[in-house]
């Protein structure tokens, strides 16, 4: 995995991360992965995969929607193992955005208390506003791009725009929210679910959800070393549902004016490696799945 360049010196050394504390909400999840043993290893987390329980972080009921509209489904994917599979194909580097949260672009809501969570739906801190939309599960699933093991421990922060297109942070009216932005560590297979809604499609812009990948939990609060920045792309059939529902108004004018082909970050190979694979419907919520490799 290449380190981010920014943390490169001139003489093509790594630059030491010292003085990077952690937030207080993180402490517990960094004193329980010293206790397993886990810490960067991925050998002890193969054995302990096959004790591990469902994951229901992210089981919360979601806001419901039009329940009218029919369903579209996919095959999902196999379920992740921690063990390597042999060599997967790197994600494409892809740009953050002009409204990445992560102190890249003014504002940075990665050292606030409340950061790390599952559930992205609602504000924290001074606001507890909730975005409305069709329900949506991520499921990112991340591995090492020259071997196929499961990266277990990352940091995973994730992010992405509201039903009427607008940023948490940086859109007008928005300022004072942070909801659709959260960190999580992945699994013993890799894997992070993040709880969420459906977002929008706003000018100019296929359907997407940003996502940036840290080395572990403690990187990600203290804005450090970036290992991969990239965007998950929506499919078309699922976009096509949803948008016919009500308060997504704006994205079936928005969606029919772009494709996947025409759009300036997935443009380039129609963002052939980053489709999420759907499963659910409309009425109870949907789950968007990808395994990408770093």
């Amino acid at each position: 995995m290449a380190t981010d360049p920014r943390w490169i010196d001139e003489h093509g050394n790594e630059i030491d991360e010292d003085h990077r504390g952690l937030v207080y909400d993180i402490r517990t999840l960094v004193d329980r992965r010293r206790a397993l043993g886990i810490f960067g290893g991925i050998g002890a987390t193969a054995l302990l995969a096959a004790c591990a329980g469902p994951d229901t972080s992210s089981t919360a009921s979601a806001t419901a929607t039009d329940a009218s509209t029919p369903s579209a489904s996919a095959t999902p994917s196999a379920s992740a193992s921690a063990a390597a599979s042999g060599p997967v194909t790197e994600v494409p580097d892809e740009t953050g955005g002009p409204y990445p949260g992560d102190g890249s672009n003014g504002v940075n809501v990665l050292d606030d208390s409340g950061i790390v969570r599952s559930d992205i739906r609602s504000s924290f801190g001074s606001s507890t506003t909730v975005a409305q939309g069709v329900p949506l599960t991520i499921a990112l699933t991340v591995r090492d791009a020259a071997t196929g093991s499961a990266l277990v421990g990352a940091g995973v922060y994730l992010w992405h725009c509201d039903r009427e297109g607008g940023y948490s942070l940086y859109s007008n009216g928005l300022a004072n929210e942070n909801y659709l932005r959260g960190v999580q560590e992945t699994d013993a297979t890799g894997t992070v679910r993040f709880t969420s809604i459906y977002p929008a499609c706003y000018t100019g812009r296929w359907p997407h959800i940003h996502f940036e990948v840290y080395s572990d939990v403690a990187n990600a609060v203290a804005s450090g070393p970036i290992v991969k920045t990239s965007q998950i792309a929506l499919p078309q059939e699922v976009n096509d549902l949803v948008y016919a529902t009500s308060g997504y108004e704006q994205s079936v004018r928005n969606v029919a004016q772009v494709s996947l082909a025409s759009d300036n970050v997935f443009g380039d190979d129609g963002g052939i490696h980053q489709i999420a694979t759907m499963s659910g419907s409309v009425a109870s919520g949907y789950t968007a799945a990808l395994t990408i490799g770093v």
